[in-house]
């Protein structure tokens, strides 16, 4: 009798963890900057690479919590995936595109940062990548 109880609460505990770790996950709602995405981009391609593209406006250059947003973003193994940063008091493009140049060319100058993982999990982060 003494050790079922001792397993139940156990079970108890352990479940209780389990539910407070994963509500605790953090999430790109917890980062500072008021991240809110513009436009996105995927291919139809679902048997090869897939490729994501993403828009999205920030209220202030707050670097590392750009970097940290893009780690958030979903990628695809062997896939890509960009994401490009506007302040949010500049003009936005409303659609993104594949290929080399991913939104009109009139955009590039409010561009403050571009980040992509690539097909092999490599991670680049470019300030300003237009100037």
């Amino acid at each position: 009798m003494k050790i079922k109880t001792i397993l139940i609460a156990l079970a108890i505990a352990l479940i209780g963890w389990f539910i407070y770790d994963t509500l605790s996950i953090p999430s790109v709602n917890d980062l500072k900057g008021n991240f809110k995405e513009i436009a996105m981009y995927r291919n139809e391609n679902n048997t090869g690479p897939i490729t994501r593209i993403y828009a999205v406006s920030v209220e202030d250059t707050l670097w590392t919590q750009m970097q940290a947003y893009g780690d958030f973003m979903p990628h695809t193994k062997y896939g890509n995936t960009k994401v490009y940063y506007f302040l949010n008091i500049n003009p936005l493009p409303k659609k993104l595109y594949s290929g080399k140049q991913n939104f009109e060319e009139r955009f590039q100058e409010y561009t403050v940062a571009k980040y992509e993982k690539d097909a092999m999990g490599q991670v680049s982060f470019v300030r300003y990548p237009y100037e």
